[in-house]
């Protein structure tokens, strides 16, 4: 008889249950929606691939004779890339990003979205028109009135278009076209309120899985939580940790007051980290999700390294730092740069440590921009690393310059050159003079600024430039002078006083075009170090943390506050007392993702303005014993 081998009784395979119970879930007689926790290293990836797996081998055929499919959603393009690859290309597989996926559902509802959007373009006129009413002139008049005159001149041209379009991987230009935040407003707007919409989701898509849920636009998961609720055949599957949350836009208290009827399968194990790792991030839990770690894992190492908050030559303490890893944890590898993953605090850090802290602030404070420039789809962003930069890089490639300008440039469009007749040439003239204007920019001794280059590309018409950007380019030169008067008077004051989008747009545009370059090696992954956004998901056998709240300049987050050196606010202190998120909790979860990356060893450098105290608060929490932590290490 063949005997066989009993999971349940491998200590290991301790959730192996959680697969069976999602499994369960997804029946079409009898649909049941489900939250599943996986933490850290956990195998949230495998049990979706697992559940696409089981729907593939039993509901295939009757998905199928219905015309309808299963639908997931991941937040990057390359996770969703990953999980088609998994499940072999399956057509009956609708694997998307957030944004792809909600284009799906309302392209074409063409009326209805023009409906939505004069309701809200007069609305927005309506609250400018106020605030102009009470407001003192100056800048801030200047520029609303500007912003009324273009969406009054939106909301006129909007019975002029017929069709909608939308790209959710690039730029979105035209009085056509729809921005990626009006895309997530619509559909929510659509699923909450209109039956149709809501059957449309459910007859097309009876399933829906989302990855990373934690993250998922609060409004529309709100939405896709009330059609489920109105359509128990509907079934929501929700994949996800609350504590690796690291957007601002997910919603908080998602897993939380979910209907009875609700399964709730959690996975224990993490199958990634050794030992002390697990025992370390257990510590920053305080929601009773504790995982255990495999019998067979190593017990790994675990350091802390205090520099003062005052070192200069931060680099050469970090070697210092890989240097010792090497000798504790007896693995020369921490001597190889490219074999040690840094993980530094956020964004901030990288660009001032990278030389593009200048422009990247301004934009970075304005929560209407911010996602677009930490993802690199900001188009008013894109028009200068992926128009300019590269022209600018290819000077001297006459080749490389005109399949640039063939690519990207209005003025040599096929529609343009075919409407030019006989004079083609004359046009692609006025083009190669727009570029030689461009060039002539970046040989005077002046480097230029981000505005200088603007002024080129509107004047000469070479590339398309964005609606916020375009209304400062169309400025006259009084009213550009007052516009920096006015930037040079915040700067002086330090007070930003109500400040808006394009407040934040004139302040970036005044910094140095050559920042960008820095920016565009960041965000195309190739700098040496990356964020706890870039790495949510992965792994590496050797971690350095660098923790510096002084280079971080973020007010998202404080590692000081988190770990008592810095006092909390009374903004904390009310934030706390409302259960609502704090720097300190935002920190909390950070710190989480970035040490639950280490497959062996994890060092954490903290730069700080009190070692000692830092010290002796650590180990009273009983995040470090005494002897991980080795204080002030110099680096000479």
């Amino acid at each position: 008889m063949q005997q066989t081998t009993d999971l349940s009784a491998d200590p290991n395979n301790i959730d192996a249950g959680v697969d069976t119970e999602i499994a369960t879930c997804l029946n079409l007689e009898m649909p049941q929606s489900f939250f599943l926790f996986a933490g850290a290293g956990s195998g949230k990836t495998r049990s979706l691939v697992n559940a696409l797996q089981h729907i593939r081998k039993n509901y295939n055929r009757s998905l199928r004779l219905h015309g309808q499919r299963v639908a997931v959603i991941t937040y990057t393009n390359k996770a969703s890339d990953e999980i088609k690859h998994r499940v072999g290309y399956d057509p009956l597989i609708e694997v998307s990003t957030i944004h792809s996926f909600v284009w799906s559902l309302i392209q074409g509802f063409n009326n209805d979205i023009k409906s939505w959007l004069k309701d809200e373009l007069k609305k927005d006129i309506l609250e400018l028109e106020e605030k102009e009413r009470k407001g003192r002139g100056g800048k801030a008049s200047q520029d609303r009135q500007r912003d009324i005159a273009n969406k009054k001149k939106r909301l006129d041209n909007l019975d002029t278009i017929s069709k909608f379009v939308y790209n959710p991987n690039g730029e979105n230009k035209g009085k056509d076209s729809l921005n990626h935040s009006e895309v997530i407003k619509i559909s929510a707007a659509f699923l909450l309120e209109k039956e149709t919409m809501q059957r449309l989701l459910i007859k097309k898509f009876p399933i829906l899985l989302i990855d990373e849920s934690q993250d998922t636009n609060k409004t529309l998961m709100d939405a896709f939580l009330s059609v489920q609720n109105q359509h128990s055949e509907f079934i929501l599957g929700l994949f996800g940790d609350l504590m690796q949350r690291i957007y601002a836009d997910g919603k908080e208290d998602l897993g939380q007051d979910l209907p009875s009827n609700w399964a709730t399968p959690k996975k224990k194990m993490n199958h990634r980290c050794p030992k002390r790792v697990i025992t370390l991030i257990n510590k920053l839990r305080e929601d009773g999700q504790e995982q255990q770690a495999r019998t067979d894992a190593d017990e790994g190492v675990v350091r802390l390294f205090i520099f003062n908050g005052n070192t200069t030559d931060k680099t050469q303490a970090e070697i210092a730092v890989a240097q010792r890893m090497a000798k504790i944890s007896e693995d020369a590898d921490w001597n190889t740069s490219t074999a040690v993953k840094t993980l530094i605090l956020e964004h901030h850090m990288a660009a001032k440590r990278m030389g593009f802290y200048d422009m990247y602030e301004p934009l970075y404070r304005d929560p209407l921009l911010r996602i677009g420039l930490l993802d690199g789809t900001l188009s008013g962003i894109k028009l200068f690393s992926e128009r300019i930069l590269p022209l600018i890089e290819s000077r001297d490639d006459k080749f490389a310059v005109a399949a640039l300008v063939r690519k990207y440039s209005p003025l040599v469009s096929k529609p343009l050159l075919r409407a030019s007749g006989d004079k083609q040439a004359e046009q692609i003239q006025i083009a190669k003079k727009a570029v030689d204007n461009l060039l002539d920019v970046f040989s005077q001794e002046q480097p230029p600024k981000f505005l200088d280059v603007l002024k080129i590309v509107a004047s000469t018409g070479l590339f398309e430039i964005s609606e916020g950007l375009r209304s400062i380019a169309d400025r006259t030169p009084d009213e550009q002078q007052l516009a920096e008067e006015e930037i040079a008077k915040r700067r002086i004051s330090g007070e930003k006083g109500e400040e808006t989008t394009l407040d934040c747009w004139d302040e970036f545009l005044l910094t140095p075009f050559e920042q960008i370059k820095a920016y565009s090696d960041y965000i195309g992954e190739r700098a040496s170090f990356d964020t706890h956004q870039g790495v949510k998901g992965l792994e590496f056998p050797r971690v350095m943390v660098i923790i510096d709240d002084e280079d971080s300049r973020g007010f998202l987050f404080s590692y000081d506050k988190l770990v008592g050196v810095k006092e909390k606010t009374a903004t904390d202190i009310k934030n706390e007392q409302e259960h609502r998120d704090t720097s300190i909790t935002r920190t909390k979860r950070l710190f989480y993702v970035t040490c639950s990356r280490a497959e062996k060893s994890l060092a954490i450098v903290y730069y700080s303005e009190n070692p000692k105290l830092l010290k002796t608060n650590l180990v009273q929490q009983g995040w470090f014993d005494d002897n991980e932590i080795e204080l002030i290490i110099s680096p000479n």
